[in-house]
């Protein structure tokens, strides 16, 4: 896999916690902040797909009806 070089700036607690953490887990700072923006950006992306699809849907009508909503609250609300 190809990398490129990302230089950033995080508050001093940020960068102890992750100090800490390659220690306990072996694994390099780097690696560990790879990690962790591509699990960010994996989030975000699937965030902002299911509001599109969610867009999509609601342009469409396809929202639920009120004996569906009654179902659901009677279920969760008691």
């Amino acid at each position: 896999m190809d990398t490129a070089v990302l230089t950033l700036r995080v508050p001093v607690e940020v960068k102890q916690q992750l100090d800490k953490l390659a220690d306990a887990t072996h694994r390099s700072k780097s690696w560990l902040a790879g990690e962790a923006i591509q699990r960010y950006l994996d989030l975000e992306a699937w965030q902002i797909g299911e509001i599109k699809q969610a867009l999509i849907e609601a342009d469409a009508g396809d929202f639920a009806t009120d004996e569906e909503m009654a179902a659901v609250k009677a279920k969760y609300a008691g």
